[in-house]
């Protein structure tokens, strides 16, 4: 199976992005979806994940408060609403699933995206 990715683009400090995924087989299920970014030249970081169920939610330190991570059932399709962003919040977003635990490694995680690129422009 293969985690769609969508959403990225352009877009100035203080500005928002929603970006959604969703995986190629409509009934795929797993057990939590997560977010990771990567910047050039660095690896894949932790961003946010969530249960299969909508609940319990994941997020990195330096996104609390920013990023909001949902799920809606009907679509089976996770979202990840970015506020506030920032110039360091610039990178390739990758969703991934996994059908064991989240533990906030992308060593947890066996299916992963293409990735959808964000920019925050200062």
């Amino acid at each position: 199976v293969q985690l769609q990715a969508y959403g990225g683009g352009l877009v100035q400090a203080g500005g928002s992005l929603t970006l959604s995924c969703t995986p190629s087989e409509r009934t795929f299920t797993y057990n939590y979806m997560g977010w990771f970014r990567q910047a050039p030249g660095k690896e894949r970081e932790f961003v946010s994940a969530i249960a299969w169920r909508g609940s319990p939610t994941y997020y990195g330190n330096s996104r609390r408060g920013r990023f909001t991570v949902s799920r809606v059932n009907a679509k089976n399709t996770v979202y990840l609403r970015m506020n506030n962003l920032k110039p360091d919040d610039t990178g390739v977003y990758y969703c991934a699933a996994t059908s064991g635990t989240q533990d906030y490694t992308t060593a947890d995680y066996a299916y992963w995206g293409q990735g959808t690129l964000v920019t925050v422009s200062s």
